[in-house]
């Protein structure tokens, strides 16, 4: 059985110590069995970090895209990069690590991971320091209330005086602070809903697939409700070192065959929810 060993703590020093402290508590998963040769050359002369194996750095939990489901990480964003995986001829390993890493390219850099996969938004910002695959999602911002908080709109949660949680980090957070909110920062989407539903603050802003995800169980449907939901133009792409042409190339390759084939299609109803053709990220868009 493929398990995960341990969890990371988020920190926010420096990238050195971020990553010094992460390499100790990262836990290693894999998608699949493991398997493949002893040579780090994939199929298209792709080079990996470690030999047959394609090595996803990400965030957990961040469910539909990753989380972990059965002792196993599942979710959208593993089964896209599966994709690219089997295309290599080799098997996803997916390693735990904190955010901010996936802003500054810190683990890529240091050659622990071939790519990032981490719902993550392309930003101009994030393009110095990594290369964004195509787009192959758009995300819009969710506002998440308690029920019974009398919130009804992002704007009421200021008029009110009411707390505003976010994931730290995150381009959600960026948008709250932007429109002048001060928001109470949890480490992770997991902790952003515990942080609404022990009352620590009593709404939220997150991006909307998380909370479809959220309002699947019927304790927070009863519970909490949306009242907003924002679309600020974001696209996620997956991310490699700069330079790293060749993966680049057969990332956006697996993506744009699974668009043409029905599989995205497939895996977006598995993971997301209804498919709508005319609102799912393309190519041209980036």
């Amino acid at each position: 059985m493929n398990t995960l060993l341990g969890r990371r703590s988020r920190t926010l020093a420096a990238t050195t110590a971020t990553a010094a402290i992460a390499l100790v508590l990262v836990a290693g998963c894999t998608s699949s069995d493991s398997g493949g040769s002893g040579s780090k050359t994939a199929a298209g002369g792709v080079e990996l970090v470690k030999a047959g194996r394609l090595t996803t750095c990400t965030h957990l939990p961040y469910p539909p895209f990753q989380s972990e489901i059965d002792g196993k990480v599942q979710g959208f964003d593993v089964s896209l990069i599966d994709l690219v995986a089997k295309n290599l001829g080799v098997k996803q390993t997916i390693l735990d690590t904190p955010f901010e890493n996936f802003k500054t390219g810190a683990f890529l850099n240091a050659d622990e991971c071939d790519l990032a996969a981490a719902g993550m938004t392309i930003t101009a910002e994030r393009k110095k320091n990594v290369d964004f695959s195509d787009p192959y999602f758009d995300a819009t911002q969710a506002v998440l209330v308690d029920k019974k908080s009398g919130i009804t709109s992002l704007a009421d949660v200021k008029t009110k005086g009411r707390k505003l949680g976010a994931q730290a980090q995150t381009t959600g957070e960026d948008y709250v602070k932007s429109k002048g909110f001060d928001p109470v920062s949890f480490e992770s989407s997991d902790a952003v809903l515990n942080g609404l539903r022990t009352g620590q603050v009593q709404a939220v802003i997150i991006d909307y697939p998380v909370v479809q995800g959220w309002l699947k169980t019927k304790a927070n449907a009863d519970a909490f409700k949306v009242v907003d939901n924002l679309n600020t133009g974001e696209q996620y792409g997956f991310t490699v070192k700069k330079g790293n042409t060749k993966l680049l190339a057969a990332i956006n390759r697996a993506i744009k065959d699974a668009k043409a084939d029905g599989t995205y299609k497939k895996l977006y109803e598995k993971w997301i929810g209804p498919y709508d053709a005319s609102a799912t990220a393309s190519p041209s868009a980036s």
